[in-house]
């Protein structure tokens, strides 16, 4: 007589599945070494290729260094849409449901593991902006709450991005649909003073998420007036957000089959 396994617990599903996904990061050295090379390439650029012509005085890394970090949050995130995708349209989760497993974990596994990778991403980009002459004057007390709100970001942008990832049709498809998200940097404080802008350009950029994080980041790391309210409640919305469209949307896909 055939006896059935016992349901594995919650808690218990989300561990094996973070170790899962941390594994395949792990294994795929190629896309591990760009998370981590990326963002210290992207601090070179920024710092010598425009630092020169924006701030003359040679001030511009520090300015720049948490709009970086950022933006490699962001990349790094992307690539959630693409493994998840991969697990939704290859049949990995297609065989969980033969089992006594519960499924929506695997979005767990997804995203801590993204975490990691992208908290290690942040600690190169401030490792690199060291080396280039980023002067930070934040206390132990600056520097804890400035990786807290970062820490909020990546998983706010994360479960959108494997939101994206149970939605779209393909991994390919998955990586284009997020593409717009690793924009909004660019369009906001993160790379020069919104003063700067167009009136259109300079409301938008005022009323996005990204503006009030990055100035809050900035305030925490070299001083000066941040947003700490506004980006506290932008990454807690984001977050919201991100948990509730991907767990109505990986129940949809199951119910499907």
């Amino acid at each position: 007589m055939t006896t059935l396994a016992p349901a594995l617990s919650r808690p218990t599903a989300a561990r094996i599945f973070v170790r899962r996904s941390l594994t395949h990061s792990l294994r795929d050295t190629e896309s591990l070494i760009m998370s981590v090379a990326l963002p210290a390439i992207l601090m070179v650029m920024f710092t010598y290729v425009f630092g020169g012509a924006i701030d003359p005085t040679g001030q511009y890394v520090n300015y720049v260094v948490p709009g970086t970090i950022l933006l490699a949050a962001g990349f790094g995130a992307a690539s959630t849409a693409v493994s998840v995708s991969r697990d939704m349209t290859e049949g990995f989760i297609a065989r969980l449901r033969t089992m006594s497993v519960p499924q929506a974990m695997v979005i767990t596994g997804h995203v801590v593991a993204s975490l990691a990778r992208n908290l290690l991403a942040t600690a190169v980009v401030v490792g690199v902006a060291l080396a280039l002459g980023f002067r930070p004057t934040a206390g132990l007390a600056e520097w804890v709450a400035a990786a807290g709100l970062v820490a909020l970001y990546i998983l706010a942008i994360t479960y959108i991005f494997a939101a994206i990832g149970i939605v779209a049709g393909s991994p390919e498809a998955a990586s284009s649909y997020g593409f717009f998200l690793l924009f909004l940097p660019y369009l906001s404080s993160a790379f020069v003073p919104v003063a700067t802008m167009p009136t259109a350009l300079r409301w938008f950029s005022e009323h996005q998420p990204i503006t009030p994080i990055t100035e809050t980041m900035r305030s925490l790391l070299v001083g000066g007036e941040g947003q700490p309210i506004a980006a506290l409640a932008w990454c807690g919305l984001l977050l919201a957000a991100g948990i509730a469209w991907s767990t109505w949307a990986f129940a949809r896909k199951a119910r499907r089959g």
